[in-house]
């Protein structure tokens, strides 16, 4: 499924066959070519968006669950979500962006100019209304997709009520944006004090550890295999940018803006977009807390929050 304006290209939905019609997993970005790749893509498994029963949606991103609400249009299928996802849509709606999403810049310490930036490029990405899930679904159970025993896992990070899906007859595991074969998916700050949303990440990767995957279809990128190999390189991804960070304090940082401009990403922060820079300070901001919760380092709450290395601790290879 096309997406617009990003690097990923691509998002990819499943399609689980059953007696009683197709049901999806996420449905893509919301536009007409995305719907007219999803109708040409049904017919050529003998369906159409119109015998739809179903679309278990894995996150609340608009190139998951943008889509859905046009197929329950067409079809009259129920859509899910985890309630922890459904509880956030409000902050995307408004004619302007909720505080919430440039606030994070001003607690991580971002230039007064980059701040008015950002909210101007998030006051077009904002939406008026936008629909509410039919079904919420919580951590392991079962969703009604007849002839198939798929079960919900909860994994937070990328998003607070991300969802896979695991069907264990075939030994498949639906990872949504959680585990992807290449690149890994960002990693949101926190939205309160008491949040750690990368340890909440770390932690769900170790609950996907457990599966005996023979196959892993994600939700960018491609189907792969060696699920136990992927997690551990995750892991180590962030065990790297911890050491990042770590450094960064060393040589004198307080605030998470100038944090992240120390760390390794795809492309130089040179080079970065608005939005780009905005996830790379919200990630480096995750990586504090997760080392703040770990001991190493100490957090100064206040409107521009401060860090600095805990006693004895210095840069790290």
């Amino acid at each position: 499924m096309p997406l617009p304006n990003t690097s990923l290209r691509y998002v990819l939905v499943y399609v689980f066959e059953t007696p009683a019609g197709p049901y999806l997993v996420d449905a893509g970005w919301d536009n007409d070519e995305a719907y007219d790749v999803l109708s040409a893509g049904l017919v050529t498994v003998g369906s159409r968006i119109e015998d739809v029963r179903g679309v278990l949606v894995t996150h609340v991103h608009p190139d998951h669950y943008g889509l859905a609400h046009r197929v329950r249009e067409a079809s009259g299928a129920w859509v899910s979500l985890h309630p922890a996802d459904a509880a956030v849509i409000p902050q995307f709606e408004g004619s302007e962006p909720s505080p919430a999403f440039y606030g994070m810049l001003r607690r991580a310490g971002a230039p007064t100019s980059a701040i008015d930036e950002q909210r101007t490029a998030l006051r077009m990405l904002a939406s008026r209304e936008i629909p509410r899930p039919d079904l919420l679904i919580e951590d392991g159970e079962e969703p009604d997709v007849p002839g198939w025993a798929l079960t919900s896992i909860w994994t937070p990070g990328h998003t607070p009520g991300h969802l896979c899906f695991w069907e264990p007859r075939y030994r498949l595991l639906l990872s949504g944006d959680h585990v992807l074969p290449r690149i890994t998916p960002n990693v949101p700050p926190p939205a309160d004090d008491d949040g750690d949303t990368l340890g909440d990440f770390l932690e769900s990767l170790g609950r996907l550890a457990e599966r005996d995957a023979a196959e892993v279809l994600p939700a960018h990128e491609h189907r792969f295999t060696d699920l136990g190999g992927r997690l551990a390189q995750l892991v180590g991804h962030h065990e790297r940018r911890f050491a990042e960070v770590l450094t960064a304090l060393a040589e004198g940082c307080e605030v998470a803006w100038d944090v992240a401009e120390r760390m390794s990403w795809s492309r130089p922060w040179q080079q970065m977009d608005l939005l780009a820079r905005r996830a790379a300070v919200g990630e480096a901001f995750a990586h504090l807390r997760a080392l703040a919760r770990r001991g190493l380092v100490i957090e100064k709450s206040g409107e521009t929050v401060r860090w600095s290395p805990a006693d004895g601790v210095g840069s790290r290879e």
